[in-house]
């Protein structure tokens, strides 16, 4: 007997009331299907493992899609090759953690600090986030920062991370609220093509301000000191400030001496303020007093001013305005001390205290904070790398243009590395403070004692 007619056809199959059966808890059952009509029970049962086939696949897919965890990742230093490199290493993570989703989120840089804490303090949707060396007290103070000893404790690449790591990361009551993922040193770099490719960088201060004020002829718009007189400029003149003392006390406070007492009155201290007013007076354009970053990246790549000093996130940014062959490199100079402090900059990922996904979010951070990707990464972004072992096995970073930063470091006895006092609750107001300051000083609207007056008050 012909069974052709038993066979049921497509439309019967989305249609008809089995399918609506198989798809529903509650009507699910066998035997029914048992029951259908027909006696071709392999038939039968080989309709039955489809459909069940089918059942299982759709939900589990829409079980796997509803369970997708999407993270918030806000940036701070942001540029668009930066940019574009971090959506390529969230893409590989992503492929590696099909379950997890970071949507990143890139705020123009002048404005990425203004909004990173305008999302965490009013605890906007945010999962992870870039935090800087001088935002970690902030958002600490604000309680936006989680904890992350115990995920550093149990995670066993941090068994290389340098002492710069857990220095950084612990910045604040000695718990580390971030994982730094590069540090950045300066350096002063100068233009080859301009000044001669046999040119002999000079060693202290002093001889670079005569170099730089030889130069400068206003005339014909080139000057020699690529001035910051914005954002953040405080690194600056406390560099030069700082290499004209040899007792600051403190490798976490830049300002504070042996004897107990501020730098900022110090007579040495006031010396060094003075020459740094002259680089601006002297050696750089006039409107440098309103330059920041992105100002002072222009001047240096158009010739106007053949020194800058500059982090080593610089290199692969002047990289895409100028050639190699065109600059190159230099330790900072030094001061009558016979030494500077220099601060190392950092930056580093944290993870907001009312995140809903903290698990999924440390295995981002633990990812981006690998050695192979920490060392990309770091390349990329011209910073130094977080463990030992890259150091030991990677020559990238103590060769050609990176030679100057290798220097400094194995020269502590005349590059000392002292950081800022980033754990006293008076630090977040400073910046602004002392850019108020330095601006009416600069423009000859206040003296210099009553500005170091005023800063040695407010840190007392």
């Amino acid at each position: 007997m012909s069974t052709c007619n038993h066979i049921l056809k497509p439309e019967q199959i989305i249609g008809g009331g089995i399918i609506n059966q198989l798809v529903s808890f509650e009507s699910f059952s066998v035997s029914k299907i048992f029951n259908y009509k027909g006696d071709n029970i392999m038939k039968k049962l080989l309709f039955v493992i489809v459909l069940i086939s089918i059942f299982l696949f759709v939900n589990v897919a829409s079980f796997s899609e509803s369970e997708k965890v999407i993270l918030n990742f806000i940036e701070t230093l942001t540029n668009p090759d930066r940019t574009m490199f971090l959506k390529e290493i969230i893409s590989d993570f992503e492929e590696l953690h099909p379950n997890i989703q970071i949507n990143l989120i890139s705020p123009p840089y002048e404005q990425a600090d203004q909004k990173a804490t305008m999302m965490l303090n009013t605890n906007q949707p945010l999962d992870i986030i870039e935090v800087r060396d001088f935002t970690i007290k902030q958002f600490t103070n604000n309680e936006k920062l989680l904890n992350l000893e115990s995920y550093l404790a149990s995670w066993p690449d941090s068994k290389t991370l340098t002492a710069n790591f857990w220095k950084a990361a612990r910045t604040v009551d000695n718990t580390a609220y971030m994982a730094p993922h590069g540090f950045h040193i300066p350096a002063l770099f100068y233009r080859t093509d301009i000044l001669g490719i046999n040119f002999v960088p000079p060693k202290t201060w002093v001889k670079l301000f005569e170099i730089c004020k030889e130069i400068t002829n206003p005339s014909k718009n080139q000057y020699g000191f690529d001035f910051r007189g914005k954002s953040w400029e405080m690194r600056f003149p406390d560099m030069v400030v700082s290499s004209f003392l040899d007792d600051i006390l403190d490798e976490n406070n830049m300002y504070m001496k042996t004897d107990g007492n501020l730098v900022f009155n110090d007579s040495r201290a006031v010396e060094g303020l003075k020459l740094y007013i002259r680089f601006f007076k002297e050696t750089a354009p006039k409107d440098a007093i309103n330059w920041g970053w992105n100002e002072q990246l222009n001047s240096f790549a158009s010739g106007i001013t053949p020194f800058l000093i500059a982090n080593s996130t610089g290199i692969n940014i002047i990289d895409t305005m100028i050639a190699r062959d065109k600059y190159m490199t230099a330790p900072l100079p030094i001061g009558p001390s016979g030494k500077i402090n220099l601060t190392a900059g950092f930056a580093g990922l944290g993870i907001a205290s009312y995140s809903k996904y903290k698990k999924e979010a440390w295995e981002f951070i633990e990812y981006l904070s690998s050695p192979k990707v920490n060392a990309n990464l770091c390349k990329k972004m011209g910073t130094f790398p977080i463990h030992s072992v890259t150091y030991k096995t990677d020559a990238f970073f103590d060769t050609g243009i990176y030679r100057a930063w290798a220097y400094m470091i194995e020269h502590p006895e005349e590059y000392v590395f002292t950081g800022y006092p980033y754990d006293s609750p008076k630090f977040p107001g400073w910046p602004a403070i002392h850019e108020v300051d330095m601006q009416s000083l600069l423009l000859e609207k206040v003296t210099i004692e009553e500005v170091v007056d005023r800063w040695t008050k407010y840190w007392q």
